[in-house]
């Protein structure tokens, strides 16, 4: 048996693992993620150092006569760092990835970040300070007797010492050579934590007491199993997510708290800081290399106790981990788009299994695969059915879109809905728009003959924005807006949907007096965009906040009490089996921002499908039901979660040799799979036939045992690496 090892998990080094013969006297202790030590070096150098098993196998390219044995298994020296390690085998493993993608992705390559220091300046000789000042100034030395006097109160850092005795640096270095001050130099870390007043914690419902008791039973006495929490919107979720996260603390661990989102980590984050203080940190997409590699030093030192973040904030190297929440777990944001294209909820759960952490998912409008598997006993299901505080649940109507144009109404606003935003502006309430859309204008297409105006690099059309340019939302392309159809020369060419934008300068002639705020793509790019956006509405200093989906998920506004959702049923048109899954959450989501404080709230939901269970569900806030209708549908059809399905995407920028790498592909499926236990779909071409010149086709396998699924995609791999005709085209999988 041999050992793949990798002796430095924070370099490059990561890019070459090391073979290692594994000792028969060894073969029971060693496994992926376990510490080992190795001979490494050339035989005139070489030394004793410790590494991480990535792999065992049985063979090897290599000379096995040259191969060098391991010496030992570090037996008692467990590591964060190593159970990250085996967290990576198991993703490669699950998800079809090579070991080196699934470690950078777990424990991601350190660039090297200087630290950043702070310097303390003091006196050797304290007691006789008046007396060194003194002699200075007799030697004429004025500005060391500053210097001296200044640190006479006691040590200052070297930046308030230079400004308080204003000298230069110069000054301080002979004086330290004089040996009459001392300085001590501190790495400190560049802290990304949110301020915020620490608060007692909250006084708990009857109900909150009751999923709480019930989680620790579980925890403690039961099976351990994770839980899913579903709580309607403002139910107070977070209060139980901070009192288990207490009792982690409590015990010498830490937690980690993932939120889908980059928007949602402004509030999320202060409710927290308001509990643990300093703490507290959190991770994101648009903190600097420097901050994210402090963050993560800071979390392995034991400095830190509690990270929030999106997915990436799961491979965090705490210690001693003992509990993970995933907020908002019905996101698709959990979900990897690049390789490994890992679930973040099922990885949670492994890592909780290799740490022995507990696991606590939470929604108020459950994933169909949580709800499945609380159903069937492998989660504790519990529930808040009330909120928190007293107030009630908001008043929900579904306007039917195809009587307002009948009545001669072609706004995008019904005109209940203008005159509910009416009501609410003299009332100086807030008010929420949800469009799930972005842009000025959807796609640009010709009334004569039909042409869209599409991206020559992907096959989507392209959207229009108020600066007259039009970009494609995949690639980035950017061309000029056309004023004549590049197919027949008609003018009669424009848009044919709506974007926020246009939405914002529609409320703003509709309601002029009115101070409107847009959140979308678009508004929020700089590193504060989301944070800025959503303290100043929070502030009270805008009355209308227009937005696509990331204004609906997780915020709380005491003074919002009018939300509209506008195209409700959008999203029911997705080339997807989670269309209508997608639609109850996003409607239930949006009607939950309104009335949360004391104020009651109302919801407009605006459709063209008002009969939907989808849309009835949502407006009633009923999960239960919408839950009953779309599992019917799932069972009948075989969808997950009652089978499990492997996505096979292929993509070259030569579609003939796509086409026919992923039609040799179904043969061979057809071939390991002669009784038909599979069930395959496709090849077929992908939602989105092209992205960035790429073609892109799909094949879908289902089956009731995931197993099966992991098997059939290791022989497809390596069907994959034995076919030449496969270099030029790229293979992922994606499990669902």
């Amino acid at each position: 048996m041999y050992a793949e090892v990798i002796v430095d998990i924070e370099t490059e080094a990561l890019d070459r693992p090391f073979t290692y013969r594994v000792p028969e006297a060894l073969l029971e202790d060693c496994r992926p993620g376990c510490a080992v030590r190795i001979p490494f070096g050339r035989e005139k150098s070489e030394r004793e150092i410790e590494g991480y098993v990535t792999r065992l196998t049985e063979k090897t390219e290599l000379d096995p006569a040259k191969i060098k044995e391991i010496r030992a298994v570090t037996a008692g020296t467990e590591t964060a760092e190593g159970r990250l390690v085996a967290l990576a085998a198991w993703m490669s493993r699950r998800y079809g990835s090579t070991m080196i993608r699934a470690l950078k992705t777990v424990v991601p390559v350190r660039k090297s970040y200087g630290a950043v220091t702070e310097k303390t300046v003091y006196l050797t000789d304290a007691e006789n300070a008046e007396a060194t000042a003194a002699a200075y100034e007799k030697k004429r030395r004025i500005a060391r007797a500053r210097v001296v006097r200044a640190l006479a109160g006691g040590p200052l850092d070297e930046r308030t010492l230079k400004a308080e005795a204003k000298v230069p640096a110069s000054v301080l270095r002979t004086l330290k050579e004089e040996g009459v001050i001392g300085i001590t130099v501190t790495e400190i870390y560049r802290k990304v934590t949110a301020h915020a007043e620490e608060a007692a914690p909250d006084t708990l419902s009857e109900e909150q007491e009751r999923v709480l008791s019930a989680v620790r039973g579980e925890w403690t006495h039961g099976e351990g199993r994770p839980v899913l929490l579903e709580g309607v919107t403002g139910s107070g979720k977070t209060v139980v997510y901070t009192e288990l996260i207490a009792d982690a603390l409590a015990e010498g661990g830490q937690a980690i708290v993932l939120i889908p989102e980059i928007a949602l980590t402004w509030q999320t984050v202060l409710r927290f800081v308001r509990r643990f203080g300093d703490k507290v940190s959190f991770l994101h997409s648009r903190l600097s290399g420097g901050e994210r590699y402090d963050q993560m030093k800071a979390a392995r030192a034991g400095d830190l106790s509690v990270m929030v973040g999106p997915r990436s904030a799961l491979f965090t190297p705490f210690p001693n981990l003992k509990l993970i929440v995933i907020d908002e777990e019905h996101e698709e944001t959990y979900r990897s788009e690049t390789m490994p294209r890992y679930d973040a909820r099922e990885t949670a759960i492994e890592r909780g299994r290799l740490e022995g952490a507990r696991i606590l998912f939470g929604s108020a409008t459950p994933s169909i695969v949580s709800a499945y598997r609380a159903a069937r006993g492998t989660y504790l299901g519990l529930a808040l059915k009330t909120r928190f505080g007293g107030s009630c649940l908001p008043r929900a109507g579904i306007i039917d879109m195809r009587e307002e144009l009948k009545k001669g109404n072609r706004s995008i606003l019904s005109d209940a809905l203008r005159e509910k935003i009416g009501e609410r502006l003299r009332k100086k309430e807030q008010v929420m728009l949800f469009l799930n859309r972005r842009g000025y204008a959807g796609h640009i297409s010709c009334r004569a003959c039909g042409y869209v105006i599409k991206c020559p690099h992907c096959d989507v059309s392209l959207t229009r924005h108020r600066n007259g340019r039009l970009v494609c939302h995949y690639c980035g392309y950017e061309t000029r807006e056309v004023g004549t159809c590049p197919s027949c020369g008609s003018k009669q060419i424009g848009g044919m949907t709506i974007g926020t934008e246009q939405v914002e300068e529609i409320i703003g002639r509709t309601f002029p007096e009115a101070r409107v705020m847009r959140m979308d793509l678009d508004t929020t790019r700089g590193k504060e965009g989301h944070s800025a956006i959503l303290a100043a509405f929070s502030e009270g200093k805008a009355d209308i906040l227009v937005g696509t989906q990331m204004i609906v998920k997780g915020h709380d506004f005491p003074r919002v009490t009018l939300v509209g959702v506008l195209m409700a049923d959008l999203s029911l048109s997705e080339a997807d089996y989670r269309s209508a899954e997608r639609t109850y959450q996003l409607i239930a989501q949006a009607a939950g921002r309104a009335g949360r404080g004391t104020l009651p709230g109302e919801a407009v939901i605006q459709t063209y499908q008002p009969e939907h269970y989808a849309v009835t569900a949502a407006a009633a806030q009923d999960y239960e039901a919408f839950y009953r209708e779309e599992i019917a549908y799932r069972s009948i059809l075989q969808y997950p979660p009652v089978s499990s399905m492997l996505a096979i995407l292929g993509a070259s920028e030569n579609e003939a040799v796509l086409a026919e790498a992923m039609r040799y592909l179904r043969r061979y499926i057809d071939r390991i799979d002669p009784g038909g236990a599979l069930m395959a779909i496709g090849p077929a071409p992908q939602t989105i036939r092209k992205i960035r010149d790429q073609s892109r086709e799909v094949i879908y396998l289902r089956h009731a045992d995931a197993e099966q699924l992991i098997r059939a995609r290791a022989l497809i791999e390596e069907y994959i690496a034995l076919n030449s005709g496969f270099k030029d085209v790229q293979i992922q999988f994606d499990y669902s």
